[in-house]
């Protein structure tokens, strides 16, 4: 409130000289009853304050906290302060609510999309499987027919599904370097963002290498001989890798579902790590290849980085497992 002087007004009510001087804006009023005039008509030489009238002046001064107190505005403040701490805990306690409302649905969100995708790769993994023990028995059982063993068709066989899975290795370490991170990123990209649900662009390579596997492997079950055998062999080889390929890339790495006990093979460690720092993108993304990607950092320098990652990740393990 600013301050502000009223009127001065002249009267004939003398000050009481006995009581202490006011402080500075102070407004409180201080009454006795004094006497109006000499007892004897005119004043007294022992009392000179009764000569002359008094003036007596109100002044209204900027009012403090204390002297709100004082003159009894204390519950407002109290009031307006009680009033501003309970919107603030609403507030806050309202931003708490909503904070774990959005954690709880992320977490149901993600736990939704782990577990559509571990359903589609159980589903993939076991239909590929069996059709490929499948293939194999009745091209084996077909081979046998008539008594004779043709060995050489067999070790055709056996020779290309174990060439064919060591080179889908090379294949697909040139491919990651020449292809998905050149022309193909606009499909690849997906796989180095924070994924949007249980699937994502980059999963059509897994379709394309399944097409020529398949159909290798067609070619060889419906036909008899030596090239149609090593066609089956290597379809079959292709399928292995792809789905060791899921549950090493797709599982232990980007931990798209639970994988067991592979998370502890030390091996498959290395692989997890290594293919991490490729998502980091500290040696201008080598490693390009999944299996052999421990090999390539330490070509280019990178072991003691893996090293450390490899680390990081046996703690987060750890801790994910206690609090588990």
């Amino acid at each position: 409130m600013a301050a502000a002087a009223t009127a001065l007004i002249s009267c004939f009510f003398p000050r009481d000289l006995s009581l202490p001087p006011r402080a500075a804006g102070d407004c409180s009023l201080h009454f006795r009853s004094l006497p109006v005039c000499p007892p004897f008509g005119r004043a007294s030489a022992l009392q000179p304050w009764l000569r002359r009238p008094a003036a007596v002046c109100f002044v209204l001064n900027e009012v403090s906290k204390e002297q709100k107190k004082k003159a009894g505005y204390a519950w407002m403040e109290d009031a307006s302060e009680g009033e501003e701490e309970e919107g603030e805990m609403e507030g806050t306690e309202e931003i708490r609510i909503s904070w774990n409302h959005r954690t709880e649905d992320r977490a149901a969100r993600k736990q939704e999309e782990r577990r559509t995708y571990l359903i589609a790769a159980v589903m993939s993994s076991l239909g590929f499987t069996s059709m490929a023990i499948a293939a194999v028995y009745y091209r084996f059982s077909w081979q046998m027919e008539g008594g004779e063993i043709p060995l050489t068709e067999m070790l055709g066989t056996f020779a290309l599904s174990v060439g064919a899975a060591v080179g889908m290795e090379y294949w697909a370490r040139w491919a990651h370097r020449a292809l998905w991170h050149d022309s193909l990123w606009h499909m690849h990209e997906s796989h180095h963002r924070p994924r949007d649900g249980p699937f994502e662009l980059n999963d059509v390579f897994a379709i394309i290498n399944a097409v020529p596997a398949i159909s290798l492997m067609a070619y060889g079950l419906l036909n008899r001989g030596l090239l149609p055998g090593l066609c089956f062999g290597a379809g079959l080889g292709i399928t292995l890798f792809g789905m060791a390929y899921m549950f090493v890339h797709d599982g232990l790495v980007h931990r798209r579902f639970p994988v067991g006990p592979i998370a502890d093979v030390p091996y498959f460690r290395r692989v997890a790590a290594a293919h991490q720092i490729h998502h980091m993108d500290k040696f201008e993304g080598v490693p390009y290849g999944l299996f052999l990607g421990p090999k390539e950092l330490e070509e280019v320098g990178g072991t003691e980085e893996l090293e450390k990652e490899i680390s990081r990740r046996i703690k987060l393990y750890n801790t994910s497992s206690n609090s588990s």
